[in-house]
């Protein structure tokens, strides 16, 4: 599979399937994934090796040349008329490693307060760091925040997202409810064979203890997609429409909002 890792620190605009027009901010390094998960179905390839934050300090991107790289970009495109509709933390891998995430999104605000005042600053998150310091705050800040959970079973969760050693589905529910509904789930249904195990998170004893996670947590919105891209894991399968549409129309039952990506 060719991975689909960024070259730059902000890029795009690009047209989001989820977002609208989508300025992105990249803080992992150029052509290189770093990430506490090694999700299967990641555009981004595998893991080039295992995380480890020690080792990774070598990687940092100065703060001040991120903040200083955005608002050139912001004051270009302001220039030509061009206003994308968000600002969005998504790159080559987990933004939230960064060590200083908090100070990053900080001063994203403010650059955007100061030229953009209009467009929404968002974050993808995978959910794996709510407990390392300073990224509940950075999190609070942004105008959105989608925070991954792909099954509410540990041992799925483990093949799905091989996360790190420590990561547990009931710790990330724990700092989840911290949020108080206030972000929007994500959450990417698909089937398929890895490592000669059968990864399905469609089943009916899967969705019923989903469902009961959605219903403890209360998140916003619920975004439910499938797969679009080559998966690093070749033996994957997109979940159907149908069945995407019946996830949707029982989170609705339940009085969630949902955002169908297909």
């Amino acid at each position: 599979m060719e991975s689909k890792v960024l070259r730059n620190m902000v890029y795009g605009p690009v047209n989001s399937r989820r977002l609208g027009c989508s300025l992105g901010i990249n803080l992992m390094p150029e052509l290189k994934k770093v990430c506490n998960f090694d999700c299967i179905y990641c555009e981004c390839g595998w893991n080039p090796e295992p995380f480890s934050e020690k080792r990774e300090m070598g990687w940092v991107i100065n703060d001040k040349e991120i903040l200083r790289t955005l608002e050139e970009r912001l004051k270009d495109l302001k220039a030509k008329g061009h206003i994308p509709d968000v600002i969005t933390f998504s790159g080559n891998g987990e933004p939230s490693l960064h060590p200083d995430f908090l100070n990053i999104v900080q001063g994203t605000i403010q650059i955007r307060d100061s030229i953009m005042p209009g467009i929404r600053v968002c974050i993808f998150c995978n959910a794996g760091t709510l407990e390392k310091p300073g990224v509940f705050q950075a999190l609070k800040l942004a105008d959105e925040r989608f925070m991954k959970l792909d099954s509410a079973k540990e041992e799925t969760v483990k093949l799905i997202n091989q996360p790190l050693a420590g990561y547990t589905v009931k710790k990330t529910i724990e700092q989840l409810r911290k949020y108080e509904g206030d972000f929007t789930l994500q959450t990417l249904f698909f089937s398929g064979t890895y490592k000669g195990q059968v990864v399905d998170n469609t089943t009916q004893e899967e969705l019923d203890l989903w469902f009961a996670v959605v219903d403890d947590i209360k998140p916003q919105k619920v975004m439910v997609y499938t797969l679009d891209r080559r998966t690093p894991a070749r033996e994957l399968k997109k979940c159907s429409r149908e069945k995407l549409h019946e996830i949707a129309t029982e989170l609705e039952r339940r009085g969630v909002e949902v955002i169908l990506g297909e």
